[in-house]
């Protein structure tokens, strides 16, 4: 992404022949949003004049107060690539606004960029490079998703096995003429899964360039005629959509995490920051493992982690500290799905890290053995605590974390309450499952 004023932004509508704009915004639960208004109203939109319903936002206002208003940030200016070239298509990125010029509490961009002030008055800025998987399927002769694939690629296979190649190559390219720095892409582990790793980045920026990769990736399998999907779990005998989120705080360009005489090269601030993370991870799941299906990922065996472990290697832990040492050394933190709302997850991992910090908090002992196959009893002795097994445990979990809740400020019980609704929504459901065990034995 640039950087771009104002008279830049006016000049290339007109330059670039750009017929429409979108206004986006993302909402408390991770969907994106627009409002779209023509090139003869770029002027007002630039001057944050264009308004919203916000009552009709899930997690959003109540009717009594719902005029909003949408602030763009010009930096987030691009043409989206995928669209017409003529008559082109460009969005901008938006926060959202109350009528008195204050910026809206419940506005997932706003609670990241609120963190990231806290954490700047600490004298950190922190870094984030995500890598998103997905899955790529057919679709029926209605145009429906199904979840049938004819890739028989696995890990790091490539055409003629990998038959999702195409859309995965189409993606980046894309991706990449918006401004958005792509590190690697590859095929994953399940027929039809794929992974793409975004560039590190300030956490802003990160979640930014997630929103549009997911848009981007679902809009192009659509038009070569399959469906993309973040579910965490959609398979039942294959891997989950993971969104492994590699973390460090910098200063002044510089890598906090880095110590060359610290055990592990790791940094004292590394270390606390870590023991912050294990102390909350339970507690933010339900931010970055938001919806039931989460935690069908976060099973033994799968690749996902369930024990608040950290580890140099070991990927079934919950944290990992990937080589190399130096400026790239980073806490990868394994159980984020693609499900999650990026600006709210990101808070989240920050707020957990620098109370570590804050508190001098020591973690545990770092594990070498696979924690997949250790017996519950071994894991008890050892004092390695589970996460989360069900939404419902990790929302009860959020809920008793001042740490957490505060992250998400006044929209806190907002946002509980509408993760209690889907799990009641879900708990009341008869499933195919319960049908073919229970029906004719009982």
């Amino acid at each position: 992404m640039g950087t771009y004023s104002k008279e830049d932004i006016l000049r290339l509508v007109e330059e670039e022949d750009i017929q429409f704009i979108r206004m986006q915004f993302t909402d408390l639960f991770g969907q994106l949003k627009n409002v779209a208004v023509t090139a003869s109203q770029i002027g007002r939109a630039l001057d944050g004049e264009i308004m919203l319903d916000g009552s009709s936002i899930q997690g959003s206002v109540r009717v009594e107060e719902s005029d909003q208003y949408l602030r763009p940030d010009p930096a987030t200016f691009a043409i989206l690539t995928w669209r017409p070239q003529y008559g082109k298509v460009a969005r901008l990125i938006c926060d959202i606004y109350n009528p008195d010029g204050t910026p809206f509490d419940g506005d997932p961009r706003n609670i990241l960029k609120r963190a990231l002030r806290q954490a700047k008055s600490m004298g950190y800025d922190f870094h984030v490079g995500p890598e998103l998987e997905f899955f790529l399927f057919q679709t029926d002769e209605e145009g429906r998703p199904t979840v049938k694939t004819s890739d028989k690629a696995g890990y790091f296979d490539l055409g003629p096995l990998d038959l999702g190649e195409g859309t995965r190559r189409e993606v980046v390219l894309a991706l990449e003429k918006m401004g958005v720095e792509i590190e690697a892409s590859h095929h994953e582990t399940a027929a039809g899964q794929h992974e793409i790793d975004l560039k590190y980045a300030d956490a802003l920026t990160a979640a930014d360039n997630i929103m549009t990769f997911k848009l981007a990736v679902k809009t192009l399998a659509q038009k070569n005629g399959l469906y993309a999907t973040f579910m965490p779990k959609p398979l039942r005998d294959a891997a989950g959509n993971g969104m492994h989120v590699n973390m460090s705080l910098f200063q002044d360009g510089r890598n906090l995490f880095y110590d060359e005489s610290g055990e592990r090269k790791l940094s004292l601030l590394a270390r606390q920051f870590i023991a912050g993370l294990l102390e909350h991870a339970g507690s933010f799941c339900a931010l970055t493992n938001p919806v039931v299906n989460s935690y069908k990922r976060l099973i033994p065996g799968y690749e996902a982690p369930c024990c608040l472990a950290w580890s140099e290697s070991n990927r079934s832990a919950l944290i990992r500290i990937p080589d190399p040492r130096g400026q790239g050394t980073r806490a990868e933190l394994r159980s984020p799905d693609t499900a999650c709302n990026p600006y709210l997850a990101f808070a989240a991992c920050l707020a957990a890290g620098l109370d570590g910090v804050t508190r001098g908090l020591t973690p545990p002992p770092a594990v070498a053995g696979n924690l997949y196959a250790m017996p519950l009893e071994e894991l008890a002795a050892r004092g390695i605590r589970r996460l989360p097994v069900s939404l419902d445990a990790a929302v009860c979990a959020m809920e008793t974390d001042k740490v957490i809740m505060e992250v998400l400020g006044p929209y806190a019980a907002r946002y509980a309450a509408g993760k209690r609704q889907e799990w009641e929504e879900y708990r009341t459901q008869v499933s195919q499952w319960e049908l073919d065990r229970y029906l004719a034995n009982c």
